[in-house]
């Protein structure tokens, strides 16, 4: 069958919400089974783009990912602020994303920083982390 398009007036156009499904990762045995939509999608979204690092990967968009790199040897007065910015940064390039906020930073042990935020999404609300040597 055939999918069936609105006819539309001269000029106008149709917008859509196109669906989220991608491929599920399974990040316990590390393997991809199955797939995911809607807030499973959004969750590994959020994974995917705070693991990687920006600029890096010529696979990625120069808007996909995370800047981390340069955070190294850095005070934590001034990667805490910063590390702020580029999450939200790096998550807010998805449309789907309405928002970053309720951020927290641990310092679990010497050298690491770990975050935790809230990722607000059109499909509901994440719990999410990074952690950052520095």
């Amino acid at each position: 069958m055939t999918p069936q398009t609105p006819i539309l007036p001269e000029g106008e156009w149709a917008v859509s919400i196109q669906p989220t499904h991608t491929h599920r990762m399974r990040r316990a045995d590390e393997t991809i089974a199955g797939r995911a939509d809607g807030l499973p999608a959004m969750e590994q979204a959020v994974y995917k783009a705070l693991l990687t690092e920006r600029f890096q990967y010529l696979i990625y968009s120069a808007d996909y990912g995370i800047e981390t790199l340069d955070l190294y040897g850095q005070p934590i007065s001034y990667v805490c602020p910063e590390l702020e910015r580029r999450i939200t940064e790096a998550l807010m390039c998805d449309e789907r994303i309405t928002d970053v906020t309720d951020f927290v930073f641990e310092t679990p042990r010497h050298g690491v920083l770990h975050v935790l935020f809230t990722v607000h999404t059109v499909f509901g609300e994440i719990e999410g982390q990074r952690e950052v040597e520095i």
